[in-house]
């Protein structure tokens, strides 16, 4: 008789959904999606749809989950932490996926792996959960509960009270699909039943396999929100510009660069995601330049740039409905960490820049120290820089998302009425000289 694998993956959904939870603190930041794709790739579309609503329900309601956890334990004797995640999924079901009670409770007991106290103590909190828990969830403050302090305190001081809660109950539903196509987006969301954003942004209601959608195949667009989308669009390069794409994987905003007719080069430090942006260039049919570079460090480069697009690491609070694992991530740098590798990598595209020519700094994150701050402190110190106000045309007529500087600043708010935007930072600069103020300097 021939042996049976040693490492059978399973097909249980909630199972998958708990090893993926139980390890989303310790994943490197921005991998939840692509480890979520990997681990149901055996799966039915049901039963893949059910694993991704799972895990992201659970982490979009994480605060909500433990506070009614909490009721029902002592306090002095917490549970392993598997098992605490076991009651999370339980509680995930019976109050925010109707789940029925009775499938709710036994599958998560099946789950324990074992009999015993572990077995009836799982048990006996999701049937109080069950019975308790709907009126706790309704009693809760879903907005405030589910926003961690250090979040909630700095939106409050950047935004306001008002906004900063507007922008939590943002983050509790699931984020839309937006696509960035190459051309006659009215004719691809007619074909795909979607809707054209005042930005030109394709929206589309559609879940499921995005390959499988009309259009893929032959490279007709990419998935790419619509804030993300902006970037690119107010850098605006003429065709035969040079172009360079820093931090550029997976390759959404060099693909818009490509299509206008840029020569762009693409540099990202990791190898594996530039693989990624070539795949996605040959499916569109595009080209570009791509090469490893940690652009903390000065870049080598055959010459100066027409244009420069930075999308810079940051702490991705803006996209937190596409990721909600992130407040739970061990790895996250502080924002002080990140505003010092902002400002590098800002100076490093600086001196590559042609007089005259157009930078645009972008991050998503709802920091202002990550945006507004940054870019003041830059054109404080740099002579040769200017803030090239971006025009409400360049945004779809969306004013709201301008600063009175004339910088983008959007918020999970924006465009409520369409089911939202990514939460993003952008600012476009043009080089006056070939001066540089930097200190330090020769």
């Amino acid at each position: 008789m021939g042996k049976s694998p040693r490492h059978k993956k399973s097909q249980n959904p909630r199972a998958i959904a708990l090893d993926l939870l139980c390890t989303v603190t310790d994943a490197p930041i921005g991998t939840l999606n692509d480890r979520i794709s990997a681990a149901v790739s055996g799966l039915e579309a049901r039963d893949k749809g059910f694993v991704r609503a799972l895990v992201a329900e659970t982490l979009r309601r994480f605060g909500q989950i433990n506070d009614i956890m909490g009721r029902c334990l002592n306090a002095r004797k917490r549970p392993p932490e598997r098992v605490a995640w076991i009651l999370r999924l339980g509680i995930c079901q019976l109050l925010f996926l109707e789940v029925s009670p009775h499938a709710a409770v036994n599958t998560s007991v099946a789950l324990v792996g074992c009999g015993g106290a572990l077995t009836g103590f799982v048990n006996g909190v999701l049937r109080r959960v069950g019975r308790d828990g709907p009126a706790w969830r309704d009693a809760q403050d879903a907005a405030r509960c589910n926003t961690p302090d250090r979040l909630w305190g700095r939106w409050c001081s950047a935004y306001g009270s008002a906004a900063a809660r507007k922008i939590a109950e943002a983050h509790l539903c699931p984020p839309p699909l937006d696509l960035t196509v190459i051309s006659d987006p009215e004719r691809w969301a007619g074909k795909l039943g979607g809707v054209v954003l005042p930005t030109g942004t394709v929206r589309i209601t559609s879940g499921g396999d995005v390959t499988r959608l009309p259009g893929y195949g032959q490279g007709a667009w990419w998935v790419q929100d619509a804030a993300a989308a902006l970037p690119a669009k107010i850098l605006a390069p003429k065709p035969g510009d040079r172009v360079l794409d820093m931090c550029a994987a997976p390759g959404g905003k060099a693909l818009q660069l490509a299509a206008l007719g840029a020569e762009v080069t693409a540099l990202d430090v990791s190898r594996k995601r530039l693989r990624v942006l070539a795949e996605n260039f040959n499916r569109v049919g595009l080209a570009c330049r791509s090469r490893v570079a940690d652009c903390t460090h000065p870049v080598e480069s055959e010459g100066e740039y027409d244009a420069i697009l930075l999308d810079a690491p940051c702490s991705a609070t803006g996209t937190l409905r596409r990721h909600p694992d992130l407040p739970l991530l061990k790895h996250n740098l502080p924002v002080t960490g990140l505003v010092q590798v902002q400002s590098m990598m800002l100076e490093n595209a600086w001196r590559l820049l042609k007089p005259r020519g157009r930078l645009v700094y972008c991050t998503c994150s709802l920091d202002p120290a990550e945006g507004e701050e940054r870019i003041a402190t830059f054109l404080a110190k740099t002579a040769a820089a200017a803030l090239d106000p971006v025009q409400p045309h360049e945004v779809g007529g969306l004013g709201e998302l301008l600063t009175e500087r004339g910088e983008i600043r959007s918020l999970p708010l924006h465009l409520a009425e369409l089911n939202g935007i990514d939460g993003f930072y952008v600012a476009r600069l043009v080089k006056l000289s070939g001066d540089m103020t930097f200190p330090g300097t020769p």
